[in-house]
């Protein structure tokens, strides 16, 4: 398993969600308001009593980000901005199936109307990449994805498709950040449409790349599995369908 990168963290307990970008946790004893960056639901961490992780930040009202909450064997990385770069060290490195001996050429891309998270230069030509976070379990520790309505996810993925079929090289890479992710599958109740969209993009050959990250107590952000798969139930609906 490799070490991905560590951060200085400090133990929390967290209270509640006071809306998509705050939320309340006790840290070192006292009732602080914290920076949620993740606009996922989340329902099944950011609940009252759970243990959690934050790094302090110099915001104007906040002073910490929360970063991950306890899980069965670890911490998950809820932090999208410590996912991100949980995601460049790993390409850095050459690490993640799919994309090893590649770089990253840019940030942010626009393509069209759409901005996309990366693009990647490979021995075999570049790479648009979208990269989206994958936190919630399924019932056989299933990581999944979306956990609600997401527009913006939507569009990204209709548009990778869109330059696949025009000869572009695209990726869809889903962090599963979560401990002991079995493999990767879209959740139907969490948005029925981006469900549709990826068995789409597989049909249509676009690549979809999963690696799977936790973190530990002490901040230590470990690569899991770099070639997580994508589960095998989602696949075989996909092809009797």
């Amino acid at each position: 398993m490799n070490q991905l990168f560590q951060v200085g963290v400090i133990d929390c307990v967290f209270k509640r969600r006071l809306n998509r970008f705050v939320g309340e946790a006790l840290v070192n004893g006292k009732l602080e308001r914290i920076h949620i960056t993740n606009t996922g639901r989340l329902e099944e961490y950011l609940v009252d009593g759970r243990n959690c992780l934050v790094i302090p930040i110099n915001g104007r009202k906040l002073k910490y980000r929360l970063v991950a909450v306890e899980d069965t064997g670890g911490y998950a990385v809820i932090d999208t901005r410590t996912q991100s770069r949980a995601f460049e060290a790993a390409v850095e490195r050459s690490l993640i199936c799919g994309v090893k001996g590649c770089r990253i050429k840019g940030k942010e891309p626009r393509v069209g109307n759409s901005k996309f998270d990366y693009l990647l230069e490979c021995s075999s030509g570049e790479i648009i990449v979208e990269t989206k976070s994958a936190v919630l379990r399924g019932p056989h520790s299933e990581a999944m994805y979306p956990d609600c309505p997401s527009d913006r996810g939507l569009r990204h993925i209709n548009h990778l498709i869109e330059l696949h079929r025009a000869g572009r090289r695209v990726a869809i890479i889903f962090t599963a950040a979560l401990p002991g992710a079995r493999c990767f599958k879209p959740y139907h109740e969490g948005d029925p449409r981006i469900y549709d969209a990826l068995g789409n993009a597989y049909r249509e050959r676009v690549p979809i790349l999963a690696y799977s990250i936790r973190m530990t107590r002490d901040g230590r952000v470990l690569l899991e599995n770099p070639c997580l798969p994508l589960c095998s139930d989602w696949i075989d609906s996909l092809t009797s369908s």
